[in-house]
């Protein structure tokens, strides 16, 4: 999610803030990770964490520097698009009203039906990442307690037409329906599971808080198993040109370079690496370009029709 010059920027402008590091270990509480915690930061290491914040100058400081909660509400916009995105796919509705809202403008879900699964493997498979993603949508409200930002307005049906649009896989004005069937489905999902690994991959090196890196690191480990399995069934039907085309069609938005296909030279690509055998990481602005579909500066647009909330909202 984050790329050098940015963890650069993050690392001059400081960190979070106290209040955000208590608001985290409470809510983490709350959601049964006490344990987790103490494990990650040690007894005695929770209360010295707390006194070793950077402290800003000033109160200007202050309100310039990002949070690591900001850092994680921004995930958390992308985790109610998956979230919505599967559910809908399993169940044919969405996240119950509790869970979407927050600060900042909440939304409704535009578009979603159920999947006429005819695979009981991929059923299994799109359920249990269903699961996943209403956990994670969960977990991380529950983390960010009052500073959690609401669901913003997702739109389903034209931007996934628009998604298939700018990757060749359908002519313009044609309709990709990504609920009629589930190939149409997996390579729904494709356009979402390696964007947030490469988007939680970013963000390992910003967060201060090692209880917040901990669960950021067990959400991207799920969130690349998923887009593994994507990637392997996707590859096993036949969709490599397809699945490739959409990669092509992201790099085209967010810049060369962090992005590949199912195949490469030919041969099987499921864990898309670079050279040293690492995931690839995005800048927040390189994210909402993709999900806004637009290679330009912008604050809305594609599945986020009126922006994502939080403090992290502009593309690149």
């Amino acid at each position: 999610m984050f790329g050098k010059n940015f963890v650069k920027e993050m690392i001059d402008r400081s960190a979070e803030n106290p209040a955000d590091r208590r608001r985290f270990l409470k809510g983490a509480t709350a959601a049964g990770l006490g344990a987790v915690g103490l494990g990650l930061l040690g007894s005695a290491a929770a209360p010295a964490a707390l006194a070793q914040d950077a402290k800003p100058e000033t109160e200007s400081d202050l309100d310039a520097a990002i949070s690591d909660s900001a850092i994680l509400n921004f995930a958390l916009n992308l985790e109610y698009l998956e979230a919505e995105f599967y559910s809908y796919a399993v169940y044919g509705w969405g996240l119950p009203s509790s869970l979407t809202y927050g600060k900042g403008r909440r939304g409704g879900v535009e578009g979603g039906h159920k999947v006429p699964f005819k695979s009981k493997s991929v059923r299994q498979f799109a359920t249990e990442i269903a699961r996943d993603e209403y956990e994670h949508v969960r977990f991380l409200r529950e983390a960010l307690g009052s500073a959690a930002v609401s669901r913003p307005t997702i739109n389903i049906n034209t931007s996934f037409t628009a998604a298939a649009t700018a990757a060749g896989l359908i002519k313009p004005g044609e309709t990709f329906n990504v609920y009629a069937n589930e190939d149409n489905f997996l390579l729904g999902a494709f356009i979402f599971e390696d964007v947030g690994v490469t988007a939680y991959k970013g963000a390992a090196p910003l967060i201060s808080n090692k209880t917040y890196l901990g669960a950021a690191a067990g959400i991207l480990a799920v969130e690349a198993y998923h887009a593994a399995n994507i990637r392997t069934v996707l590859y096993d039907r036949g969709f490599a040109a397809a699945a490739n085309a959409i990669s092509a069609a992201r790099d085209a938005l967010d810049g060369p370079g962090d992005d590949q296909g199912i195949t490469l030279d030919g041969q099987a690509n499921i864990v898309p690496a670079d050279s040293n055998g690492l995931a690839f990481g995005r800048t927040p602005g390189q994210v909402l370009n993709i999900v806004y579909l637009t290679p330009k500066v912008a604050n809305s647009g594609g599945f986020y029709p009126h922006g994502v909330n939080g403090q992290l909202h502009t593309s690149a």
